[in-house]
This record gives C-alpha cells, sequence and structure tokens, in this order.
C-alpha cells in the first residue's frame, strides 16, 4: 500500500524532470569571444577617430616645423627644431586682433538674430493653423535647394543700392529676417514634440501667443536654441564668401579673409599659416566640448513629434 501511494509523487517527479530536460537552457557565449568583439570595436573605433583627426594632427606638426621640412616624405610627425615662432608671425601677419574683432562683430549679433527670429517663425508654422500653412513651410524647405550663388548678385544690388557694401549690414539684416531655412525647421520640428496640453492651460490663464513663447516654449527649448546657436555661429566663423563679397576694404576683413594673406604669387609661408589655422579653429572645438550634449540632444530631439 505505501509502495502504492508513493507511486504517483515519484510519477510527478518523474514528469517535472522531463519538462526541465525538455526547456530551452540559454547558451552563453564565451567570455573570450564577447572580449575580441569588443576589442575588435575599440580597434575600428581608434581607427576611425585617427582618419577623422589626422588632418588636425598635420596641421599641428606642420605649425612648428620649418618650411622645408613640412612637404617632406615620408612625413616626420615631431618636428626638429620645434619653431614656436610660427605662431606670433602667423597671428601678426594676418592681423588677428582686428580680424577677430570683425568676425565677432559679425559673428554675434548674427546668431542673436538667426536663434530669435527663426524660432519665432518655426513658432507661427508648429503651433498656429491658418490657410496655407503647409505651403508656406514647404516654400520654406524649397529654400533650402537654392545654393548662396544663385541669390548674391540680387542681394548684392540691393544692398549696394542702399549704399551698406563694406559693412556688416549684409550679414546683420538677413539674420533678424529669419533667412534660413534649416533653421526655421529645426525650431519647427521640435515645437511639434511639446505637448498642446501645456500650451492650452497657459492660454487658459489669460497668457498670449507671445507669452507662451516667452515663458513656456522658450524655457522648454533650450537644446533646439543651442543647436541652432552652434550652427550659425560656427557658419558666420568659417564663412568666406559671404565677406569677400561684401567686405573689400582691409579694416573690415575677417579671419578667413586675412589667412589670404599668407598665399603670395609664387610662394606660400606654410608653418605660420598652418599656427594661424590652428588658432581659428581652437574657438569652434571648445564650444562644441563644453555644449556637445545639449547640440546633441537638439539634433535628436528634432525629428520626434509625440
Amino acid at each position: 500500500m505505501a509502495r502504492e501511494l508513493g507511486q504517483p509523487r515519484n510519477l510527478a517527479i518523474a514528469a517535472d524532470d522531463t519538462l526541465d530536460s525538455g526547456r530551452a537552457t540559454p547558451v552563453r557565449r564565451p567570455t573570450s569571444a564577447r572580449a575580441l568583439q569588443r576589442i575588435a570595436i575599440y580597434v575600428v573605433l581608434i581607427l576611425g577617430a585617427l582618419v577623422v583627426l589626422f588632418p588636425l594632427i598635420w596641421m599641428l606638426s606642420s605649425s612648428l616645423k620649418q618650411k622645408s621640412d613640412i612637404f617632406t616624405f615620408p612625413p616626420s610627425w615631431i618636428p626638429s627644431p620645434i619653431l614656436w615662432s610660427n605662431y606670433p608671425r602667423g597671428l601678426e601677419t594676418m592681423q588677428f586682433p582686428m580680424a577677430l574683432r570683425n568676425t565677432l562683430l559679425i559673428a554675434i549679433p548674427c546668431v542673436i538674430g538667426q536663434v530669435l527670429s527663426c524660432s519665432l517663425v518655426g513658432y507661427g508654422l508648429a503651433r498656429f493653423r491658418f490657410r496655407g500653412r503647409d505651403a508656406l513651410f514647404i516654400l520654406v524647405l524649397a529654400t533650402l535647394m537654392l545654393p548662396t550663388q544663385v541669390t548674391i548678385i540680387p542681394t548684392f544690388i540691393i544692398f549696394s543700392k542702399l549704399g551698406m557694401v563694406d559693412s556688416f549690414w549684409p550679414f546683420w539684416l538677413p539674420a533678424f529676417t529669419a533667412t534660413s531655412g534649416f533653421n526655421i525647421f529645426l525650431f519647427r520640428q521640435f515645437f511639434l514634440t511639446i505637448s498642446p496640453e501645456i500650451e492650452d492651460a497657459a492660454r487658459i490663464d489669460g497668457a498670449g501667443p507671445f507669452a507662451i513663447f516667452w515663458r513656456i516654449f522658450l524655457p522648454l527649448s533650450k537644446p533646439v536654441f543651442a543647436a541652432v546657436a552652434l550652427f550659425s555661429f560656427l557658419f558666420y566663423w568659417n564663412d568666406f564668401f559671404g565677406p569677400l563679397i561684401y567686405l573689400p576694404s582691409t579694416q573690415n576683413k575677417t579671419l578667413q579673409l586675412m589667412l589670404m594673406s599668407f598665399q603670395q604669387f609664387h610662394t606660400t609661408d606654410w608653418g605660420p599659416m598652418m599656427a594661424a589655422s590652428l588658432v581659428i579653429i581652437i574657438v569652434p572645438l571648445v564650444i562644441f566640448f563644453f555644449a556637445q550634449r545639449t547640440f546633441i540632444q537638439g539634433v535628436v530631439f528634432t525629428g520626434i513629434k509625440e
């Protein structure tokens, strides 16, 4: 009797063992294979970083070399002797203080103008409903397909008739009139991600459209504001074509124009030129280093719509 009573229990235990043996046990990847995969990823990333940093490394090395050692093959990456004098020579040749002042006088007001004007236009296209809104937005996007060289002649004629050539007004006025379709697109796409309930609650409290923009949308949109400001600053800092057209006099030339002072008819002073170029690119690198998190957030969140 005891054996018969214990038989179902043994059958249950045997059934459980059969089920356990039939379950798919997770296959663990060997630790060595995982380590090799991680090492391969790091090697690829390091090689990619070296490819990207190669021009910067070559520029740094060339800025400390003699002119005869810059284009030797195979190249020597460590200068011998090290010519620190290339830096003061380069900055003196390009009249760095004057060129830096002119560049900042263009870049800073234009960045402010682009941020304010394009954000207001993007806010209107994102939150206001009116007839032809989508067609107007498509027209704004269509301006991205027009290269600057197409509109430079009529624009130059207009500013020439107004007597604004050889001044900074040809840069300031377009910046404060929302002429960048790309910046408008960034603001519009980001404003679409903000919940409309927040706007409705502010409207119930009596806030107008501008108050809603200034008190609600502006604090919530710091990433896209930082992204647009960085894009605009880099554009005006590195702009060569615009100052070449509108700024013929020496006292108004920017950093990019003054780099041409190293190029002569038969020769180029490459060492000081590389030194001056390295000093010029330090400012954008420092700005991007400290603002990269906010910048990346603004770019990532721009295309997301709730």
